[in-house]
């Protein structure tokens, strides 16, 4: 089965210069080969594969001496995910493949000759790099990621198969239904009520402020990536402060019951009222179910969404009939 770990890493000077610029030719990479694939469909009318844009790297490297400084497996990586986005495009899971900002979050992908040491990660043309580890790896290790947040935090994303199946799912024990809100975030079928944090309200006035002295810097002006940091770092701290509620009534609901039930929500159309999109998106539905479907299918516990339409508020919990 496979399972993740997030850890923070602390690269040294000579390793961030490495690393921004495997950031760099990574993102170079990308957008001059999505400019090519769109180029491409626009003259002939038929797309090109990521495998078969992955043959012009060594082209690339006699060109532009600076890409040899990347791990090739990286820079192959960025074609496999470019066609993997453009798949997901026509099979409409997704929109179109966007163009990278170098201001933006960063990120590479190692997919082999990643070694974990007693206190970190050694990573190819890279070294050694310090990082904490809170979850033991045992098992094949498949791809680690390696990312920059807006405020030059590192992480390391290991994915790895720990070798065991799969646990059946059971329905034999409690079951209980969710109903997310805004006034009570969730009210199950046992009557507990889990109030809505309101994650912004406490630092609402500060971003507020924030955000309009980085509008009054200008573009590109070290004074502007200073207040644009300011804001970055105010948006992890709520970021922070939802994901730990949100894991932990996650962890706590699927713990206590064997089948969960909740609703599918259409949060994106919810979010286009006006009156509603602040709080609703900083709430965080939809991570939240997401989190009950991965914990729940790695316990061998049962998710179930409901239809949004279903008549639930119609249908008596006692007789199971409907009052309509």
């Amino acid at each position: 089965m496979l399972q993740g770990v997030k850890s923070r890493l602390y690269p040294n000077t000579e390793q961030k210069k490495l690393l921004e610029q495997s950031f760099g030719n990574y993102c170079w990479l990308w957008n001059s080969c999505l400019n090519l694939m769109n180029e491409t469909y626009k003259n002939t009318g038929k797309g090109l594969s990521g495998y078969e844009a992955k043959k012009l790297i060594p082209g690339l490297k006699k060109e532009h001496e600076w890409l040899k400084l990347t791990y090739s497996q990286c820079l192959q990586q960025v074609y496999l995910n470019l066609g993997v986005a453009f798949n997901n495009l026509f099979e409409k899971r997704a929109k179109d493949p966007r163009f990278k900002l170098k201001y933006n979050k960063q990120s590479i992908q190692y997919t082999q000759n990643i070694t974990i040491i007693e206190q970190g990660l050694k990573l190819p043309k890279i070294g050694e790099v310090k990082a904490i580890i809170y979850r033991p790896i045992k098992g094949k290790i498949k791809t680690v990621t390696i990312s920059k947040n807006f405020y030059n935090q590192y992480f390391a994303s290991v994915l790895f198969e720990d070798g065991q199946e799969k646990l059946e799912s059971s329905t034999d024990s409690q079951a209980i239904g969710i109903d997310v809100g805004l006034t009570h975030f969730a009210i199950t079928s046992n009557s507990s009520k889990y109030d809505n944090p309101k994650f912004l309200n406490p630092y609402k006035q500060n971003l507020k402020r924030k955000q309009k002295q980085l509008s009054r810097k200008q573009k590109g002006s070290n004074n502007h990536n200073k207040a644009r940091k300011k804001v970055a770092m105010i948006h992890r701290k709520i970021t922070n402060c939802r994901e730990d509620f949100l894991h932990k009534l996650s962890r706590r609901i699927v713990d206590e019951n064997q089948v969960i039930v909740t609703e599918n929500l259409n949060i994106e159309g919810m979010i286009q009222n006006h009156c509603l999109a602040e709080v609703t998106g900083q709430v965080g539905w939809g991570i939240f179910t997401t989190m009950l479907k991965y914990k729940a299918e790695n316990e061998g516990k049962v998710y179930q969404e409901v239809d949004r339409f279903f008549p639930s508020s119609n249908i008596c919990h006692v007789c199971l009939t409907s009052s309509l």
